[in-house]
């Protein structure tokens, strides 16, 4: 049996994880890391700590969907004590980025802006897209609850990220996340990335490639999420055995 320890358990997606946990066969919680009070009872044999050393040592794999300086405390943590890590955590610092990848070089680091089967597909067809339709401009559109605090999400970052991969551009030269005032016509290389926020959207993403006389459009709208926490969950038991290095939500699902 594969212990599990998650870390964020207090967000949306860690109280899922929790749950789902309960009826997944081979794998079980066994420790949750708290950096105030958890806001609610979990079993008695499952550790409660907001000791790093303790929840790490008490775990043979963490899941974390937590705030990016929280990630910080986690990876500074697990470079003392390595153990395989699933990460979902979104907006890094270029320090927090550095300290994953710094440890994926010591233990088996999966890192994905976003666990769904789906957006993992989306990626690969985007590439694709990116590259065969060399003359169309590319806009990338996100949606998102009002509590979101990163912009633009993860996942529309890193699917900018294929996009400006299937054409071999570099991503810092050409996106453009604002656009405001006589800004003059738009450039043949720019990709655009924009940010919605309301309500309690989950999460929609929206890759348009657009030329004269025609357009593509390729959605992913996600409805529960469920899907990110069943989907890490998928994650950790595959990755639980492997060797250090880092990885991808496409590497756990062989895209």
């Amino acid at each position: 049996m594969t212990r599990v320890g998650v870390f964020g358990a207090n967000g949306r997606v860690g109280k899922l994880i929790l749950e789902d946990l309960k009826t997944t066969d081979d794998i079980s919680l066994s420790s949750v890391f708290v950096r105030n009070n958890l806001d609610f009872n979990v079993d008695p044999s499952v550790l409660v700590s907001s000791d790093i050393d303790a929840f790490l040592n008490a775990c043979d794999i963490v899941i974390d969907f937590s705030l990016p300086d929280a990630c910080e405390v986690l990876l500074e943590g697990a470079l003392k004590h390595p153990k395989p890590l699933v990460i979902g955590t979104t907006g890094l610092s270029t320090h927090q980025a550095n300290l994953l990848k710094q440890a994926s070089e010591k233990m088996p680091v999966l890192y994905a802006t976003n666990m769904s089967l789906g957006v993992a597909l989306l990626n690969k067809l985007v590439y694709q897209a990116s590259a065969a339709l060399e003359d169309f401009d590319i806009e990338i559109v996100e949606m998102h609850h009002k509590h979101k605090k990163d912009s633009p999400s993860g996942t529309a970052l890193t699917l900018s990220e294929s996009a400006a991969r299937g054409r071999g551009l570099d991503l810092n030269k050409v996106r453009v996340s604002g656009r405001d005032g006589d800004i003059g016509e738009r450039t043949k290389d720019e990709i655009g990335v924009m940010a919605l926020r309301g309500g309690d959207i989950v999460g929609r993403h929206t890759v348009g490639f657009y030329n004269d006389g025609e357009f593509i459009e390729l959605n992913h709208t996600a409805t529960s999420r469920n899907t990110f926490s069943k989907g890490a969950i998928r994650a950790a038991s595959w990755l639980v055995d492997k060797e250090e290095g880092l990885y991808t939500i496409s590497d756990c699902l062989e895209l």
